[in-house]
């Protein structure tokens, strides 16, 4: 029974600790990205500056062309503010931005003589 009590105590404590990793800090995280080059933009990926890897595509199926953007939620749930930005044109071409602080910008604009960041 003692056993149990532990093992039962132990994974609430997990849980619990799990959880405060996870609580909102009231950051806004999410980036209007704003294409207005000539080509598609095809992926688009943030990590943060801790990753040794690119997330997720936060496009998913989607694709912007000129003159369109989308509100990216960058917020993976770490309350992490610098994050590495990059995008990939259909061309394959890469813009990349290093060590972006999500919470202070709203705005990445990406366009065929260069990228901005507001």
């Amino acid at each position: 029974m003692k056993k149990l009590f532990a093992l039962a105590a132990a994974a609430a404590l997990v849980s619990v600790s799990g959880a405060a990793v996870a609580a909102d800090d009231g950051q806004n995280r999410v980036v209007k990205v704003e294409n207005i080059s000539n080509q598609q933009l095809n992926y688009l990926y943030a990590s943060p500056i801790t990753s040794k890897i690119w997330e997720e595509d936060l496009l998913g199926e989607r694709t912007l062309s000129r003159g369109e953007s989308i509100d990216a939620d960058i917020d993976n749930g770490t309350n992490e503010c610098h994050y590495d930005l990059k995008a990939v044109m259909a061309d394959g071409k890469e813009v990349i931005r290093r060590n972006i602080n999500v919470c202070e910008i709203s705005k990445w604009t990406i366009g065929d003589s260069g990228d901005s960041i507001g």
